[in-house]
Protein backbone atom coordinates (compact mmCIF):
# COMPACT_ATOMS: atom_id res chain seq x y z
CA UNK A 1 0.00 0.00 0.00
CA UNK A 2 2.01 3.37 -1.00
CA UNK A 3 1.17 7.00 1.13
CA UNK A 4 0.35 9.54 -0.70
CA UNK A 5 3.26 12.05 0.20
CA UNK A 6 2.67 16.18 -0.30
CA UNK A 7 5.47 17.57 -2.44
CA UNK A 8 6.78 20.69 -1.31
CA UNK A 9 9.39 21.93 -3.61
CA UNK A 10 10.37 24.95 -1.51
CA UNK A 11 11.74 22.61 1.41
CA UNK A 12 13.79 20.35 -1.24
CA UNK A 13 15.51 23.57 -2.83
CA UNK A 14 16.00 24.72 0.91
CA UNK A 15 17.70 21.26 1.38
CA UNK A 16 19.98 21.19 -1.60
CA UNK A 17 20.81 24.50 -1.19
CA UNK A 18 22.07 24.07 2.27
CA UNK A 19 23.91 20.83 1.43
CA UNK A 20 25.59 22.04 -1.67
CA UNK A 21 27.30 24.09 0.49
CA UNK A 22 29.16 20.89 1.74
CA UNK A 23 29.65 19.34 -1.93
CA UNK A 24 33.85 19.20 -2.24
CA UNK A 25 34.37 20.02 -5.28
CA UNK A 26 37.99 21.58 -5.90
CA UNK A 27 38.47 20.06 -9.37
CA UNK A 28 35.72 21.23 -10.89
CA UNK A 29 34.66 24.09 -9.20
CA UNK A 30 30.80 22.78 -9.77
CA UNK A 31 29.45 22.15 -6.57
CA UNK A 32 26.05 20.41 -6.72
CA UNK A 33 23.33 19.50 -4.17
CA UNK A 34 20.50 17.25 -4.03
CA UNK A 35 17.35 16.54 -2.18
CA UNK A 36 14.87 13.99 -2.24
CA UNK A 37 11.52 13.32 -0.97
CA UNK A 38 11.17 9.17 0.34
CA UNK A 39 7.45 7.71 -0.14
CA UNK A 40 7.90 8.07 4.07
CA UNK A 41 7.93 11.89 4.10
CA UNK A 42 12.02 11.98 5.26
CA UNK A 43 13.78 14.13 2.89
CA UNK A 44 17.34 12.85 2.36
CA UNK A 45 20.14 14.72 0.93
CA UNK A 46 23.34 14.93 -0.68
CA UNK A 47 26.31 16.66 -2.40
CA UNK A 48 29.21 15.48 -4.98
CA UNK A 49 32.70 14.86 -3.70
CA UNK A 50 35.36 14.86 -6.19
CA UNK A 51 38.66 12.77 -6.37
CA UNK A 52 41.96 13.66 -8.27
CA UNK A 53 41.34 9.68 -9.89
CA UNK A 54 37.84 11.51 -11.91
CA UNK A 55 36.51 8.21 -12.24
CA UNK A 56 35.56 7.76 -8.34
CA UNK A 57 34.19 10.94 -8.17
CA UNK A 58 30.57 10.52 -6.60
CA UNK A 59 27.69 12.97 -7.66
CA UNK A 60 25.47 14.23 -5.23
CA UNK A 61 22.50 12.01 -6.49
CA UNK A 62 24.52 9.47 -5.33
CA UNK A 63 25.22 11.08 -1.78
CA UNK A 64 21.49 11.20 -1.54
CA UNK A 65 20.55 7.37 -2.31
CA UNK A 66 22.95 6.49 0.00
CA UNK A 67 21.81 8.38 2.85
CA UNK A 68 18.34 6.43 1.24
CA UNK A 69 19.33 3.33 1.62
CA UNK A 70 21.32 3.82 4.87
CA UNK A 71 18.25 5.27 6.81
CA UNK A 72 15.80 2.49 6.38
CA UNK A 73 14.99 2.42 2.30
CA UNK A 74 12.23 3.72 0.76
CA UNK A 75 10.92 5.03 -2.99
CA UNK A 76 11.70 9.17 -3.96
CA UNK A 77 8.74 10.49 -4.74
CA UNK A 78 10.48 14.05 -5.87
CA UNK A 79 14.25 15.10 -6.72
CA UNK A 80 15.82 18.66 -6.59
CA UNK A 81 19.29 19.33 -7.73
CA UNK A 82 20.99 22.66 -7.56
CA UNK A 83 24.56 24.08 -8.66
CA UNK A 84 26.46 26.28 -6.39
CA UNK A 85 24.53 29.70 -6.52
CA UNK A 86 21.09 27.89 -5.72
CA UNK A 87 19.80 27.10 -9.36
CA UNK A 88 17.90 24.25 -10.17
CA UNK A 89 20.73 21.62 -12.46
CA UNK A 90 19.08 17.92 -14.28
CA UNK A 91 20.92 14.81 -13.04
CA UNK A 92 23.40 13.85 -15.26
CA UNK A 93 22.65 10.44 -17.17
CA UNK A 94 24.05 8.55 -14.41
CA UNK A 95 22.53 9.92 -12.29
CA UNK A 96 19.37 9.63 -13.71
CA UNK A 97 19.68 5.57 -13.82
CA UNK A 98 19.94 5.93 -9.86
CA UNK A 99 16.46 7.72 -10.12
CA UNK A 100 14.83 4.74 -12.37
CA UNK A 101 16.62 2.27 -9.65
CA UNK A 102 15.28 4.33 -6.62
CA UNK A 103 12.30 6.43 -7.37
CA UNK A 104 11.02 4.47 -10.95
CA UNK A 105 9.45 6.38 -14.00
CA UNK A 106 6.85 8.20 -11.58
CA UNK A 107 9.17 10.26 -9.69
CA UNK A 108 9.57 13.84 -10.04
CA UNK A 109 12.98 15.68 -10.90
CA UNK A 110 12.36 19.26 -10.58
CA UNK A 111 13.42 20.94 -13.80
CA UNK A 112 15.60 24.10 -14.70
CA UNK A 113 12.38 25.64 -16.34
CA UNK A 114 10.01 25.15 -13.13
CA UNK A 115 7.92 22.49 -14.61
CA UNK A 116 8.77 19.01 -12.52
CA UNK A 117 8.87 16.14 -14.86
CA UNK A 118 8.38 12.36 -14.40
CA UNK A 119 12.02 10.04 -13.95
CA UNK A 120 9.85 8.55 -17.12
CA UNK A 121 10.18 11.84 -18.78
CA UNK A 122 13.59 12.23 -18.73
CA UNK A 123 14.52 8.72 -19.20
CA UNK A 124 12.36 6.80 -21.79
CA UNK A 125 12.96 3.45 -22.27
CA UNK A 126 14.85 3.53 -19.12
CA UNK A 127 16.77 0.04 -18.50
CA UNK A 128 15.76 -1.11 -15.08
CA UNK A 129 15.15 -4.74 -12.64
CA UNK A 130 12.49 -5.69 -15.59
CA UNK A 131 15.12 -5.75 -17.81
CA UNK A 132 17.49 -8.47 -16.40
CA UNK A 133 14.63 -10.77 -15.47
CA UNK A 134 13.51 -10.91 -18.87
CA UNK A 135 17.22 -12.46 -19.79
CA UNK A 136 16.86 -16.43 -20.12
CA UNK A 137 19.80 -19.20 -19.29
CA UNK A 138 20.39 -21.56 -22.13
Amino acid sequence: MSTVVEIDWEELGRAAREIVQRAYAPYSSYPVGAAGLVDDGRVVVGCNVENAGYGVTLCAECGMVSQLVATGGGRLVAVQCVRGDGEVVMPCGRCRQLLVEHGGPECLVACPDGTPRSVAEIVPWAFGAEDLEQVTKP
